[in-house]
């Protein structure tokens, strides 16, 4: 009889800061299966946070030609901490998923962050929902272009505010994926579509730029009673 495989266990073991850059720490976040890349861009402990994570590709820079360092920059004039991640196993949707966790642990545990909020476009758009569901220092969740697939779990991201947004003229994933998992999530939930916009967002960015910021301050800024409710379930 073959033995049975035992699940691993995975751990974020040490993080070491690579350099300083205009207000950035470029990090590797090394775990017991693997590395990951990352850029934080700091705030003050207590602060909110944001974890960003790319599509099946990975990449630290998101789509609409650099979204994510553009929109952490302004996030954290708002005083509201960001980190980029890039998965150690692209386009391993339970890998990916583990990563978004320990990426979150990391900002909690050791940086001393308060609450966190999970942006993912593509495949990530599934990493975050799933990792969202999971995690209790999870606050609120952006899912991008997402795909449907390990999307399971969305109903489970409430009471966690869920943002689905999509191109109507996505040449890859079409915008029906985003209103499939809006309709299967619970409240509180809110659906973007962009007429004209394809995949990578491109065309309509200083709208997902304006309305991705605008969504993350009103819900980091009233996560009190969620994270009470959160810590309790």
């Amino acid at each position: 009889m073959a033995k049975q495989q035992q699940p691993q266990e995975y751990a974020l073991e040490a993080v070491t800061v690579e350099r300083h850059a205009a207000g950035m720490e470029e990090l590797t976040l090394h775990t017991n299966a693997g590395p990951m890349p990352a850029r934080l861009h700091p705030a003050t402990p207590g602060a909110a946070a944001v974890v960003w994570v790319g599509g099946s590709g990975g990449g630290l820079d998101g789509p609409a030609w650099g979204m994510y360092p553009r929109l952490a920059g302004q996030l954290a004039g708002q005083g509201i901490a960001s980190l980029r991640l890039h998965y150690r196993k692209p386009n391993y949707l339970e890998e990916c998923v583990v990563d978004a966790l320990l990426a979150v642990q990391y900002l909690v545990e050791q940086r001393g962050y308060g609450h966190v909020a999970l942006v993912g476009h593509s495949f990530g758009g599934a990493v975050v929902i799933s990792a969202g569901a999971l995690s209790p220092e999870v606050v609120a969740v952006v899912a991008m272009s997402s795909q449907t697939y390990g999307t399971d779990l969305t109903a489970q991201v409430s009471p966690r505010p869920l943002l689905v947004l999509h191109g109507t003229d996505d040449e890859i994933l079409p915008h029906r994926c985003s209103e499939n998992i809006y309709e299967r999530a619970r409240q509180p939930k809110e659906l973007l579509l962009y007429p004209g916009c394809r995949h990578g967002l491109d065309e309509c960015r200083d709208q997902v730029d304006a309305d991705v910021v605008r969504w993350l301050l009103t819900h980091l800024r009233a996560t009190a009673p969620l994270a009470q409710e959160l810590s309790k379930s």
